[in-house]
Formats: structure tokens, sequence, C-alpha cells
């Protein structure tokens, strides 16, 4: 027998059931034979098969309605929602700044921040600032970021090639599926194999 009680939820998003006032509605669905029925034939039809009658599309003459578990359909049309939802996380995306002369040392300590933000799923926007005349030095600027890129192959993959916007040169990168520190650890050494002790030599008694 369907459940009533559905009749009575106040996130109802069709009509179902007795709710249905129309004298004639169109059946679809794969449980039963597509047609127009009466509203009591097609609520017989709901009952006798313990589901609900539910109308999906009121507009139209007379009214289309399937037969299902109501219940059902609302969790499923839920968990949906929960799982578009979770898949529409917010990107979060770090910036890494340098500068055209950016030397050996705050290359490494920029690239060590990078790193980290890769393997915490976040996205890295690196770019080369030029200010004034050091605008002179752009292809400087993309050997940097070319660099950059480089050092980080194992964990990131570039969206977007070093591209001069305005005063900055960027490049975009996200992080690899496979994060390095979910590489296969190397081997530990195996145990070796206990050396068996040399069989002494036989000795003659010597006795005669």
């Amino acid at each position: 027998m369907r459940d009533n009680r559905i009749n009575n939820r106040k996130e109802e998003l069709h009509r179902i059931n007795e709710k249905i006032r129309t004298p004639k509605v169109r059946l679809v669905g794969d449980n039963v034979e597509q047609g127009i029925y009466s509203i009591s034939e097609a609520l017989r039809m709901a009952d006798n098969l313990e589901l609900d009658l539910v109308e999906i599309s009121p507009t139209a003459d007379p009214p289309v309605c399937k037969i299902m578990d109501y219940q059902k359909f609302l969790y499923q049309q839920k968990k949906k929602q929960k799982e578009a939802k979770a898949n529409s996380v917010k990107v979060v995306v770090k910036e890494i700044r340098f500068g055209p002369q950016t030397d050996d040392h705050d290359f490494n300590f920029k690239l060590k921040h990078a790193k980290n933000f890769l393997e915490e799923g976040s996205k890295v926007k690196a770019y080369v600032f030029f200010k004034g005349r050091s605008i002179l030095f752009k292809e400087q600027g993309e050997v940097l970021l070319l660099r950059f890129a480089t050092e980080l192959e194992d964990y990131a993959k570039v969206d977007q090639l070093p591209a001069l916007e305005g005063k900055k040169m960027i490049m975009m990168l996200s992080p690899k599926k496979a994060a390095p520190k979910a590489a296969a650890k190397p081997k530990e050494q195996q145990p070796k194999e206990k050396s068996k002790p040399a069989a002494e030599p036989k000795h003659d008694s010597g006795e005669e």
C-alpha cells in the first residue's frame, strides 16, 4: 500500500495521489501500459503496484503522470543535488610572485611553497611582475617560469603556459592526481640471508 503520509510533506515538489484533481491523466513509464486513463483508474493501478501516482507535467492536456515510489524519487533527487554540490567545491588558487631578477635562493624558497600548495590540492598561479623598465626582461621572466614548471613536473601539470597580461607574465599550474607523497616508497632492504656456517674440515684422528 502506498504511503499516503507523503501527501503531507511540506517539501512536496509534485502533486501526487489524491491531490491530483483532473478527471483524466496520461500515464507514462515502464511499469504501465501508456495511455489516457481516468484519475480513479490511474489511482487504482498505482495502488495495485503499491506505488504513488505522481504528476510530472501538470501543464499538459491531460496532465502527464507516472507511477513510481515517490519517497525513493525524492531521496534520489536529494542525493544527486548533494553529489553535484560536492563536485562543485571551490578550487583554491595560490599565487607565487617573482621578479624578473629573482635569485636562486628566493626561487627555491618559492618552489618549496608551491610544492606544498600542490600537495594540498590547490592550483598555483605563478607570475613575474615587471615594474617600470623591467618589462624589457620579459624573455628572462618566461625562462624563469618555464624553469619553475620543470622543477614542479612531478607535482603539477601546466594549464597555461607563460603569457603576458599587462605587467604580469602568468602561468597556471594544477596538481597531478598522483602526488609524490603517494608514490611508491623505496623498497626496504630485505634482510640478508643468514650465511650458513662453513662446514668444518674433517680431520683424521691420526691414531694408528
